[in-house]
């Protein structure tokens, strides 16, 4: 029988400029179009994202609240206070899937708490899109959000990167600044074996989709310039 509760939907949103009929399934845009109340990283962010899925949304009949990393713990129940007058929500992350490596995972975990139907949706992760395209182990990896600023503790954290894939043989995935990233290869350059290797993917799902994968020897001799592009980084042996 058809659960016909009222849901908490986490609807992923685009990563790139490509047309969302691109990278979202129908039924994603057909759902989100009958939801009236969201839970969102960022309002101007998420009010574009809807008008792209559908351009006879009227957004001024929409409700938006706001959930991240500056969100008060004691807060969340009340995002959920639409789903207990009987109404669908909405979760659309900054990009990408909500609820991984984002704040929405904590709306998700209260929802469940509560007894509410949760529905996740297919749509674009740059963890698990890069992943797949670097060719490292996919059996065993960790998401480690973003490496220290600091020279020697990030110097630290790349060498204990390191000791777990040649000891536990897992892949590490991890994110920077945009402004950082040609400084963050040449410090994984720096700390690591030459032998290591690399995988860097930026515009996943756009037109200027680019993932490349080499060992630091070869990184070493490669003019790339990443300086202000959204990346996600890749190590393994």
């Amino acid at each position: 029988m058809e659960d016909l509760r009222p849901a908490l939907y986490l609807f992923p949103s685009n990563l790139s400029e490509a047309p969302v009929s691109d990278v979202l399934p129908p039924v994603n845009i057909e759902l989100i179009s009958g939801v009236k109340h969201f839970i969102v990283e960022n309002v101007r962010t998420a009010r574009r994202f809807l008008k792209k899925c559908t351009r006879d949304i009227n957004i001024d009949e929409l409700s938006f609240t706001v959930l991240n990393v500056n969100t008060d713990v004691v807060d969340i129940p009340s995002l959920l206070a639409p789903l207990e007058q009987g109404h669908d929500v909405g979760v659309i992350s900054e990009a990408g899937c909500p609820a991984v490596a984002d704040p929405g995972a904590l709306v998700v975990a209260e929802a469940h708490r509560r007894g509410f139907r949760v529905v996740p949706l297919v749509g674009p992760s740059s963890i698990l899109l890069s992943l797949m395209g670097s060719g490292f182990n996919g059996q065993s990896f960790t998401f480690l959000g973003y490496l220290p600023i600091h020279a020697a503790e990030r110097t630290a954290a790349l060498k204990q990167m390191h000791t777990d894939i040649m000891r536990n043989n897992r892949t590490q995935i991890f994110i920077e600044t945009p402004y950082r990233n040609n400084k963050l290869i040449a410090d994984i350059i720096a700390a690591l074996p030459a032998a290591t290797r690399l995988c860097v993917a930026t515009d996943l799902t756009g037109p200027g989709q680019r993932i490349t994968t080499l060992t630091l020897a070869q990184w070493r001799r490669q003019q790339l310039d990443y300086d202000k592009i959204p990346a996600i980084f890749l190590l393994y042996k």
